[in-house]
C-alpha cells in the first residue's frame, strides 16, 4: 500500500496561521531536503498558551513567534526531540517568557550527523528540558489538556504531544506527513521505532499535526501504510541479504536506485536500522561475528526467524 503522502502547505514564513480552534503555526524558514519547508512550531491555547517545537535557533523565527505570542503569557515549552531544527530556540525563548520547558530528557552524545544541508538531524546536545516528563503525564492550561507519549525509534527521547480537547496529536518527526521518518542507529532504532507506530495507531486520534508538513486529518490508514511500509523494506533488505548482497551501500543501491543520489546516505542509514533489528531479531548475523556497523557485512542466519 503507498503511503497517501498530504499536500504541500502553504511556506509563508514569519506569520502566525490558526491551523485550529486551539492551535497556530508559526513556519521557520529552514527547508531542506530534511525539514521539507521548514519547521512548524505549534502555539497551543489562548492567553495561557504552550509552544511546541520553538525550533531552529534564527533570529527571524524567534521576532515571529514573539509578535505570534505578543500579549499572551507562555506556561510551556514542550520539545518533541533534540534534534537542531526542533530544540535549539527553547533556551532563548525560556529565558524570554520565564516558561519552563519539557522534553524527555537531554540528547545522548551518541552516533553522527546525517550530513546535509543545515544538518538538520544533527543533536542539539545543549538542550537539558527544565521539567523531565515521561508517558502519560499531563501538562494543562486554561482550556487545554497535553498528554505525553513516549515514541522512541527517530531518537531515543522523542515524544509526542496529544491535545484532548481536539483528539489532536503533534507526532514531531514520529510521523511527518510528506515524508517517512530517518532512523539512525545507535540512538535510532527501528525496533523501538515500529513498536511506536503501534503505541500511535492503538491511540486514535483524530488528527496527526507533523513539524514538517501539513496534518494528517485520516490517521489510520496514513499509519497503517506508515507501518506497511517499513516492513516491506525490511523483507526487501532480509531478501537482499539472503540474495547475497551483503553491506548497506549495495543494498542502498539496488532499493534507492531510482532515489537522488543526495538522499541515500540517510537512506542507508534506514537500511542499517533494518539490519540492526534483523540480527536482533535473529534473522540475519554479521559475517565473521561481533556487532553491526554501519561498514559491516551482513549474511542470513543458519536458522531465520
Amino acid at each position: 500500500m503507498a503511503i497517501p503522502f498530504v499536500d504541500p502547505i502553504d511556506a509563508t514564513y514569519g506569520v502566525v496561521d490558526q491551523v485550529s480552534p486551539l492551535i497556530r503555526r508559526v513556519l521557520a524558514e529552514n527547508p531542506s531536503k530534511y525539514s521539507y519547508v521548514g519547521t512548524g512550531t505549534y502555539i497551543v491555547g489562548h492567553g495561557r498558551v504552550a509552544v511546541i517545537d520553538p525550533g531552529p535557533a534564527l533570529d527571524g523565527h524567534f521576532d515571529a513567534l514573539m509578535r505570534a505570542l505578543e500579549g499572551e503569557r507562555v506556561v510551556a515549552i514542550l520539545v518533541t526531540h533534540c534534534h537542531i531544527d526542533h530544540s535549539p530556540l527553547a533556551a532563548r525563548l525560556a529565558a524570554e517568557t520565564d516558561a519552563p520547558t519539557f522534553g524527555y530528557g537531554p540528547a545522548p552524545a551518541v552516533g553522527e550527523p546525517i550530513e546535509g544541508e543545515g544538518l538538520e538531524e544533527s543533536l542539539d546536545l545543549d538542550f537539558d528540558p527544565t521539567v523531565r516528563v515521561g508517558h502519560g503525564e499531563i501538562v494543562s492550561g486554561p482550556g487545554w489538556t497535553i498528554e505525553v507519549v513516549h515514541t522512541p525509534g527517530h531518537t531515543s527521547n522523542h515524544l509526542c504531544f496529544a491535545l484532548a480537547e481536539e483528539r489532536a496529536l503533534f507526532t514531531g518527526d514520529h510521523v511527518m506527513g510528506w515524508s517517512t521518518t530517518v532512523v539512525t542507529p545507535p540512538d535510532g532504532d527501528m525496533a523501538a521505532y515500529l513498536d511506536s507506530l503501534d503505541v500511535v495507531l492503538r491511540r486514535g486520534d483524530a488528527v496527526l499535526w507533523p513539524t514538517h508538513g501539513g496534518p494528517i486529518r485520516e490517521p489510520r490508514p496514513f499509519l497503517e501504510a506508515y507501518r506497511d511500509h517499513r516492513l516491506e523494506r525490511e523483507r526487501q533488505v532480509l531478501e537482499l541479504v539472503r540474495a547475497g548482497v551483503p553491506d548497506v551501500a549495495s543494498i542502498v543501491a539496488v532499493l534507492y536506485a531510482e532515489v537522488r543520489e543526495e538522499l541515500h546516505k540517510a537512506a542507508g542509514r534506514s537500511v542499517f536500522a533494518h539490519l540492526v533489528k534483523l540480527v536482533g531479531d535473529g534473522a540475519v548475523r554479521v559475517g565473521g561475528g561481533g556487532e553491526p556497523t554501519a561498514e559491516s557485512a551482513f549474511e542470513p542466519a543458519e536458522s531465520p526467524v
